[in-house]
């Protein structure tokens, strides 16, 4: 469903030129249900942004299904956006208008696009927990279930790709634990792809693939042993420190051979920019160089 390869994004202004994707490589398969983490400005939410087509990538090579993000069209990327991706925002005024009631708000997209569905818009509300709800308006509803309306909009127009920044980041735990429940049971019931951007380890412990962000780059994967086993969040917080948890971690590497060892790895070996490496046919060892003195 996505393949990112070498993708660049570069932000210029007349004196100011930030560049948040160094290279990213990504991929992606179709009814993937996955979570990007990854520290304030290390280029998460830029991606998401490129995938969603809210942001142009300056160079490298993103494709989501059949479009071409880097070659696109502006035409293109109307239908792109209206009919591919939907997006789930942390803010959810940015997905809901305020005087029209739930079923109103998740029509809304439909009659934009001429394909209005009372039936499937009730049958959405349905599958995030507001059968009953729907024909209230936006303020006699809770900000927890004002956001699973937002997942409703989202999957009105039937896109292929489910991007979720920061879902639950406004919401108790228990509201995320339901939000986390309807995005396994519409990535199981419907097969649609979903991926996730959070700060939440918890969160990130409940899908079968992480993956880190830092500095504009993918560095580490974190794939849940068993898929059929929730993890705990304080498993996923041993899996994130190099420790045994019930994800293994492992180091990406991309098509000409590059690896990103973990920082914290390199810190504790004092290495900085050399290393000393050894292949005995069965394994890699990476160590400090050698003292060169003598």
């Amino acid at each position: 469903m996505i393949q990112c390869e070498g993708l660049v994004k570069i932000y210029k202004t007349d004196d100011l030129e930030v560049v948040a994707l160094q290279g990213l490589n990504l991929t992606v398969g179709k009814g993937e249900l996955m979570a990007i983490i990854g520290n304030s400005g290390s280029g998460k939410s830029t991606l998401l942004n490129t995938l969603g087509g809210l942001d142009r990538p300056s160079a490298g090579q993103v494709r989501v299904g059949k479009w071409d993000l880097l070659k696109i069209t502006d035409d293109q990327l109307v239908h792109y956006k209206r009919d591919t991706v939907g997006f789930i925002w942390q803010n959810n005024a940015r997905n809901l208008l305020p005087y029209l009631s739930a079923l109103e708000n998740v029509e809304m997209p439909m009659i934009l696009a001429g394909k209005l569905d009372r039936a499937y818009a009730k049958q959405l509300l349905e599958w995030v927990g507001l059968k009953e709800r729907m024909h209230n308006k936006l303020h006699q509803l809770s900000g927890g279930e004002q956001q699973r309306v937002a997942i409703a909009i989202s999957l009105s127009n039937r896109p292929q790709l489910l991007l979720a920044d920061e879902p639950t980041g406004s919401v108790d735990s228990r509201t995320s634990d339901m939000i986390m429940d309807i995005f396994r049971k519409l990535n199981r019931e419907i097969g649609i792809t979903i991926v996730i951007v959070t700060h939440d380890l918890s969160l990130a412990g409940k899908v079968d693939r992480v993956v880190a962000i830092r500095d504009g780059l993918t560095s580490t994967e974190f794939i849940k042993r068993n898929p059929n086993l929730d993890q705990a969040a304080e498993d996923v917080e041993r899996a994130l420190s190099g420790l045994q948890g019930g994800h293994e971690e492992y180091v990406v590497v991309d098509r000409v051979g590059r690896l990103q060892i973990p920082k914290e790895y390199l810190g504790r070996l004092n290495i900085t920019d050399k290393a000393s490496m050894e292949f005995d046919g069965d394994k890699i060892t990476i160590r400090a160089p050698k003292s060169l003195e003598g």
